[in-house]
């Protein structure tokens, strides 16, 4: 059944059984950081390797961005690539074993005991990404439609799973002699492979067909796509490659040059998207997703200024704490909370009224969630995302404090919305 809407097309072959439950995984998890941010807020004027950082880090990356990309991605791919999804049943796998593992990693990095039970929760979780990387690789294999999109996602997802591989190896190597070097070493190459292999690869491959589809703009450029695809994929390789042969610092710049550069392709995309839109009135779901946008650039800008200091052999904590803290609490934050109110509302209005077409007029998807609690959100939201990074690079307790306020109260009105969504009974005029 297809939703007859400007957005139709998001609604085709998955089951609304098979999202809704990784849509309400990450609202949780989203709740969860942000306590745990409430209550770990010294945290984060210590080193950057401790148990409450880990467990929020972990927390905002699996619980909250990678649950929420794995529902939406069930339901995208087949639109992408108009065909169906391979396996119901391997999506349900995938989500108990991520639901499973993702809390025993957490609590055991909260505790900082990484024993069994972490070592259980890690494999648990690097079982759920191998079959989500199965589910995917047998969907577009069976597809005869391909596209930069789905080539962006499938990428991704493999990209996913050697971040929970080496995430696997480095607690192992907390107890074992795995690797010859101790698990610090390799937290920056497990971090960027995730940051960029995954989360940015696919939030642009993702982005670029959904933003100009909400805003019904006929913009698209493919070869521009291509470009910024080879650019994420060399600069990650370069990474990589870098790391293991102990070259200097400074020769890092030339990866972050390149993810710089697809960054401003992307963000042009975006622009021109936004200026060919036949709809010119924006809604605030879709203002805040561009806003994201515009916000890949402070981790870079952060980042630019850790490997400057670094080379003059500085070492700076604070910078470090504010790049990753604007990474999982800002882009990749504020597409989720965008996109999640542009996508969640036809997964539920399908679910509700798809027998009910011609029974009576329905409410618009849009009517099924609070526009005025959206707003409130994303006022709380970037007032307490602006205040936490200052926060954090002055070393301010009481503005991390405050921040984090703002920030549950953001996460609360979130899951007050997702909530009322899932609870919409039919209302037929």
């Amino acid at each position: 059944m297809v939703v007859t809407t400007n957005n139709s097309n998001l609604i085709q072959n998955t089951t609304h059984k098979v999202v809704v439950p990784f849509y309400v995984y990450a609202a949780v998890s989203f709740l969860a950081a942000t306590v745990l941010l409430f209550i770990s807020g010294d945290s984060f004027t210590q080193h950057y390797f401790q148990p409450r950082t880990l467990a929020i880090t972990h927390t905002m990356a699996l619980g909250c961005g990678t649950m929420i990309i794995l529902g939406a991605s069930h339901q995208l791919v087949p639109v992408l690539i108009e065909s169906k999804l391979y396996s119901n049943f391997l999506a349900y796998v995938s989500f108990v074993l991520a639901a499973v593992g993702i809390p025993l990693l957490v609590c055991s990095f909260f505790h900082f005991q990484l024993n069994s039970v972490a070592e259980a929760g890690a494999v648990s979780i690097n079982a759920a990404i191998i079959c989500y990387v199965v589910n995917l690789a047998v969907s577009i294999s069976k597809s005869k439609k391909e596209n930069v999109h789905a080539v962006f996602v499938f990428t991704a997802s493999l990209w996913l799973l050697v971040t929970t591989l080496i995430g696997l190896l480095l607690l192992f190597n907390f107890t074992r002699t795995i690797l010859p070097k101790d698990s610090l070493h390799y937290l920056s190459l497990h971090a960027h492979i995730g940051i960029i292999g995954w989360f940015l690869l696919l939030v642009i491959g993702v982005g670029s067909r959904l933003i100009p589809m909400f805003l019904i703009s006929k913009y698209d450029n493919p070869k521009k796509l291509w470009l910024i695809y080879f650019l994420l994929n060399g600069a990650l390789i370069s990474f990589i490659v870098l790391f293991f042969s102990g070259v200097d610092n400074v020769v890092f710049i030339i990866p972050l040059a390149c993810t710089l550069l697809a960054l401003l392709f992307f963000a042009e995309f975006c622009y021109k998207a936004y200026k060919q839109r036949i709809r010119k009135q924006v809604d605030e779901q879709v203002r805040i997703s561009m806003l994201s946008v515009a916000m890949m650039l402070l981790p870079m800008v952060l980042l630019f200024l850790v490997i400057i200091l670094i080379v003059f052999s500085i070492a700076n904590t604070r910078l470090v704490l504010a790049y990753g803290f604007s990474i999982f609490f800002g882009w990749l934050t504020a597409i989720i909370l965008g996109m999640t109110f542009k996508t969640l509302p036809f997964i539920v209005w399908n679910k509700v009224y798809h027998n009910k077409a011609g029974l009576g007029k329905t409410p618009n998807p849009k009517d099924l969630f609070s526009e005025s609690v959206f707003n409130r959100m994303g006022i709380a939201y970037l007032s307490g995302f602006c205040l936490f990074v200052a926060g954090v690079l002055l070393t301010s307790i009481i503005a991390m404090q405050i921040a984090s306020v703002l920030l549950l109260i953001s996460a609360v009105l979130y899951n007050f919305n997702v909530i009322k969504m899932l609870l919409h009974k039919p209302l037929l005029k």
